[in-house]
């Protein structure tokens, strides 16, 4: 499992670095998290180390540390284990690190189910198995505290109208007020008869985690009023410098679920379907992230010639990036999607594909000192289970996915 890197034969894709990769004796490296901390210019790259590649089978989480350098490469620690990050007869699942500015301290969520207890298991009984933990870094995760079960104070009585639930995977969120956002989703049980959930009544609905006081005390949020499940969220500023949090969400039926949010998390308004963004059958986690709109939009002769050299977009300060598998049949073909104006529905341009080949779950990170954006991604050449793999790539790589040699790929 070295910095091993490859290229696809055509030169259109971005170079990748294994960082995890799946070994002879059956351990499997799958949920990959990834976060860019600025002030360090230091990746930290999670994934769950797993015995084989079924969820009940996940033991405990990974990390490698990347260290960005002036010549643009990355150089990678070996992996360690995170062995704080766990509770006794419980599998540590779903990393999602946010990292609070003002007290420069990284937090790293996950959840840690008893045994190996299965999500299927706990929707069918409606008895949840889950807890909401997280452990705390002040050094950039060279060290961390010891982990701090938080289901009780966070999620209390509600949790028992919950069948279980989960947090991301993938990176949290700081927004300019300060509050700190997890993503999260519960499997909400409705109705029960005889303490056991009436049968097809049970499905996912995200929220949030928040934090109001730099990650001292956290609070759910309200559920999505509509089926959404593991999910991602970025913070949107308007043209007026008022704040809207994205939310991107897991779904079934074909498509990918989004919601905006005018308090900051609390509630979500008006989940719809992103026509866009496909989803394959049983659906798959994505990523997505904000980012400062560019001055002037790089070169795009598509863009260029629909509104000349086009300024910043008429109602937003922010431009959002998601990456998912683009096949509507199965988890391949990793692309990226460009959204120029992300409070107007049906905004996602045609994706850029980054890997063509079997994909899974990823996170993305952004780089604003470089404007260069990184990703880590499940995938591989005969299943996306093989690897987690790096890579970075910039705006312009994105913009350019309207060319007609894609199109005649693709």
């Amino acid at each position: 499992m070295g910095n091993t890197s490859s290229k696809s034969g055509s030169g259109e894709e971005p170079v990748k670095t294994t960082l995890f990769e799946k070994e002879p004796s059956g351990i499997t490296y799958r949920i990959p998290a990834l976060i860019y901390l600025r002030h360090s210019r230091t990746f930290l790259a999670f994934a769950e180390k797993r015995s084989s590649p079924a969820d009940q089978d996940a033991k405990i989480l990974v990390m490698r540390r990347g260290t960005f350098k002036d010549d643009g490469s990355v150089q990678w620690s070996s992996s360690q284990e995170l062995s704080t990050a766990c509770l006794p007869n419980h599998r540590t699942m779903n990393p999602c690190p946010v990292y609070e500015k003002n007290n420069k301290t990284l937090f790293l969520f996950f959840i840690c189910i008893l045994g190996t207890t299965t999500e299927y298991r706990q929707i069918i009984t409606g008895k949840n198995k889950a807890r909401l933990c997280c452990v705390s870094s002040s050094d950039d995760g060279q060290t961390w505290s010891q982990a701090r079960d938080l289901t009780e104070s966070v999620i209390g009585e509600t949790i028992h109208k919950w069948a279980t639930f989960a947090v991301g995977p993938g990176h949290g969120v700081q927004l300019e007020n300060g509050r700190l956002i997890i993503p999260a989703y519960a499997y909400y049980v409705p109705y029960r008869c005889c303490s056991f959930p009436i049968p097809f009544t049970v499905y996912p609905r995200a929220l949030s985690v928040y934090s109001e006081d730099f990650g001292q005390t956290w609070y759910i949020g309200k559920m999505l009023r509509k089926k959404s499940c593991e999910c991602e969220m970025a913070e949107i500023i308007d043209h007026e410098g008022r704040s809207h949090l994205y939310c991107n969400a897991r779904n079934t039926g074909g498509h990918r679920c989004e919601a905006l949010s005018e308090n900051s998390g609390v509630y979500f308004d008006k989940p719809h379907i992103a026509p866009e963004l496909v989803e394959p059958p049983s659906g798959c986690q994505g990523s997505v992230i904000g980012f400062p709109a560019p001055e002037f939009v790089p070169n795009d002769d598509a863009e260029s010639k629909a509104c000349g050299t086009s300024l910043l977009s008429p109602d937003t300060q922010t431009w959002l990036l998601f990456i998912h598998p683009t096949n509507k049949s199965s988890r391949r073909d990793m692309g990226v999607y460009l959204n120029r104006s992300p409070l107007h529905s049906s905004g996602w341009d045609r994706p850029r594909i980054i890997h063509g080949g079997p994909s899974g779950y990823s996170d993305l990170a952004y780089n604003g000192d470089k404007d260069q954006f990184s990703c880590l991604m499940e995938c591989g050449k005969d299943s996306e289970l093989e690897q987690i793999a790096f890579m970075s790539f910039t705006l312009n790589d994105v913009m350019q996915a309207g060319s007609k040699k894609d199109k005649k790929k693709r």
